[in-house]
C-alpha cells in the first residue's frame, strides 16, 4: 500500500523497520530556529533522520526571496539521496503537532515528482502520546540517487501580480485571520495581505487534538469558500510558503486535486513597496 497523503501512528508503527521507508522528523520553532534539531537529539521516532527548514528545506533569504524561498532542486535532490531516498522509497514527514513544517516536505516531494510521501497525523505528539517507542540513536543512511523534475506546481511573484484581479485566480491565504487583516503582525516587516486574497487558516484543517479533520469535513468548508471556482483555480500563500502546504495538502486529502503554492507569500510580496496590499 502507497501513503500519499496522511499516515496513522499505528500504520507507521509497523513499518519502523522497513527498508523501504524513509521517515523525516521536520520539527521547526519560527521563534526558535535550532530547538527542532534540539527536541530530535533529545528523542525522536526510531530511524527517523532530521530536516531543517531553514538549512534543508529552503534557499539563503536575500530579504527579495521572501522567508523560506525554496531551494535550488539538485541540490535538494541531493540531500534527499544522502538521507537514502530513492524513487521506490515511501516517505513519511512528522514535526511536534500540527503538520505544518512537515507538510513542507510533503509538498516539496511531490514537486520534484516523488508520490510516496505522507505526513504522519497527529505528529510526535500523538505518537508520543500513545507511549510509542522513541529514541536518540542517530540513524545511519545509506547515500543513494534521487532523481526527480520539477513539476509545475508553483507560481512566481510575476504571476501573481499580473493575475491580480482574474477572475480565473483564487489567492488562498493559510495565516490566521489576524495576520491576515494586517494586525499584530511579528513576522514580517509589513502588516496585511496580497490584495483580493480569501482566508483559510491551516489550523482550521484540524482536531483539538492535532489530526486532521475528517475529508468530508474538510471537502465541504473548502467547497464553502470557493463557491464554484475549480481547485486548479487556486494559489496558496502564508507568510513564507510553508503553512500554505498545509492548505495543500488538507485540499488533497479531501479530493480536491490541482492547485498550487506561491512559494515567496507575503514575505516576498511585502518586500517590494510598489506591490499594492490589503488590509482590514
Amino acid at each position: 500500500m502507497k501513503y500519499t497523503t496522511l499516515i496513522s501512528t499505528v500504520e507507521l508503527a509497523a513499518h519502523l523497520d522497513d527498508p523501504a521507508w524513509v521517515v523525516f522528523d521536520c520539527r521547526h520553532d519560527l521563534a526558535k530556529p535550532e530547538s527542532g534539531a534540539r527536541d530530535y537529539a533529545v528523542a525522536h521516532i526510531p530511524s527517523a533522520r532530521f530536516l531543517h527548514l531553514d538549512r534543508d528545506l529552503s534557499a539563503p533569504a536575500n530579504g527579495k526571496n521572501g522567508r523560506h524561498p525554496l531551494p535550488d532542486p539538485k541540490a535538494f535532490m541531493r540531500t534527499l539521496g544522502n538521507a537514502g531516498v530513492d524513487s521506490g522509497k515511501q516517505v513519511i514527514a512528522y514535526d511536534a503537532q500540527t503538520s505544518v513544517y512537515a507538510a513542507r516536505l510533503w509538498w516539496m516531494l511531490r514537486w520534484l515528482g516523488h508520490e510516496n510521501v505522507a505526513v504522519l497525523d497527529g505528529g510526535y505528539a500523538k505518537w508520543t502520546a500513545e507511549f510509542r517507542p522513541t529514541t536518540d540513536a542517530v540513524p545511519h543512511a545509506t547515500a543513494t540517487d534521487f532523481a526527480g523534475q520539477p513539476r509545475a506546481m508553483s507560481v512566481e511573484v510575476a504571476d501573481v501580480l499580473r493575475s491580480l484581479g482574474s477572475p480565473g485566480r483564487v489567492l488562498l491565504d493559510a495565516r490566521s485571520a489576524e495576520r491576515y487583516r494586517g494586525e499584530n503582525e511579528t513576522l514580517d516587516p509589513v502588516g496585511g495581505r496580497i490584495p483580493g486574497s480569501l482566508n483559510r487558516f491551516f489550523r482550521n484543517n484540524l482536531e483539538r487534538n492535532g489530526c486532521f479533520k475528517q475529508a468530508a469535513e474538510i471537502r465541504q468548508a473548502f467547497a464553502d469558500l470557493l463557491g464554484d471556482k475549480p481547485p486548479e483555480s487556486v494559489v496558496h500563500s502564508c507568510g513564507s510558503g510553508v503553512s500554505a502546504c498545509h492548505n495543500l495538502l488538507a485540499m488533497e486529502i479531501a479530493g480536491m486535486h490541482g492547485s498550487r503554492l506561491y512559494p515567496g507569500s507575503w514575505s516576498e510580496w511585502c518586500s517590494d513597496p510598489s506591490r499594492p496590499t490589503e488590509t482590514g
